[in-house]
């Protein structure tokens, strides 16, 4: 018999519902903490519901890591489901203690559990679980599974138009964008998450937000391989609109192997913003 590998994943990851469900990932939860309240992200706060408060409330949403024990629940539902091994992508250890989190929890696991920085966040950890889950419904063992989510983790491209610099510098996970920060009111930033430490860039600025997203765009493309079959996710925070006009695009000029467009989770809204735009994939070696 095959090994019975179970596959765990953070709410930062933004893999479509329909995924989640088609390839029995489960998810656990970051905190969106709000004033006086908590909120698991995507279960108590939906994207949809939280940009819209964002733009209107004058509190400022903070996040909060899962507790070891919200990993080890679901290391102990995974084994009661008969499971023999679990793979956990995590979002990037640079940008939140989330890893250290399942971590701790792998100890008193009743079955082997192996973390995995994804060392992004969004679909670019995202694409890394779903290449796995594809290696294990083609019967991969626990090896095949990390080997088909390492070249998707080095090669991954992820560029983010932002609207503002407010929502990243208040976050604190800022890297090298800190460039940014004396002329937060003049541009639109364009930051890139670094496959190789899972810190974020900063790249070329723009004075509108027409020329950001021609940026972006230019920028993402100059990057991924598009001799190659690319997998490729458009992602908004509240831009529907415009990542639509952004993936027709992309689907016109590269025509890639996947393409789909997705808004981002609540937890990284937070730091990012509303509005922001990004392009996330990779291509196939």
């Amino acid at each position: 018999m095959p090994e019975r590998i179970a596959l765990i994943t953070d709410s930062t990851c933004d893999i479509p519902s329909d995924w989640i469900q088609q390839y029995d990932i489960t998810v656990v939860p970051l905190t969106i903490v709000w004033g006086d309240k908590q909120y698991l992200d995507g279960v108590d706060l939906t994207a949809e519901e939280f940009y819209e408060r964002l733009g209107t409330d004058s509190y400022h949403p903070t996040t909060s890591q899962p507790s070891p024990k919200s990993f080890l629940e679901a290391y102990q539902r995974a084994a009661e489901k008969g499971y023999q091994e679990i793979i956990v992508f995590t979002i990037s250890r640079a940008m939140s203690g989330t890893m250290e989190s399942a971590q701790r929890a792998a100890e008193e696991s009743p079955i082997p559990v192996h973390v995995v920085d994804s060392r992004n966040n969004s679909m670019g950890l995202g694409w890394q679980v779903i290449a796995a889950a594809r290696a294990r419904e083609a019967g991969g063992n626990l090896e095949a599974l990390l080997e088909a989510a390492r070249p998707v983790r080095d090669q991954m491209v992820y560029y983010i138009s932002l609207d503002t610099m407010e929502y990243l510098s208040k976050g604190g996970r800022i890297g090298d964008a800190v460039t940014f920060l004396s002329s937060v009111l003049k541009i639109k930033p364009l930051i890139c998450v670094k496959p190789d430490t899972g810190t974020v860039g900063a790249s070329s600025p723009a004075r509108s937000r027409k020329n950001a997203i021609e940026g972006l765009y230019r920028q993402f493309f100059k990057q991924i391989r598009t001799d190659l079959p690319m997998h490729i996710t458009v992602l908004h925070n509240a831009a529907l609109a415009e990542a639509q006009a952004l993936a027709e695009r992309v689907k016109e000029e590269y025509n890639p192997k996947e393409l789909f467009i997705n808004i981002v989770s609540p937890v990284l809204g937070v730091h990012t913003g509303k509005r922001a735009l990004a392009l996330c994939g990779y291509s196939e070696e």
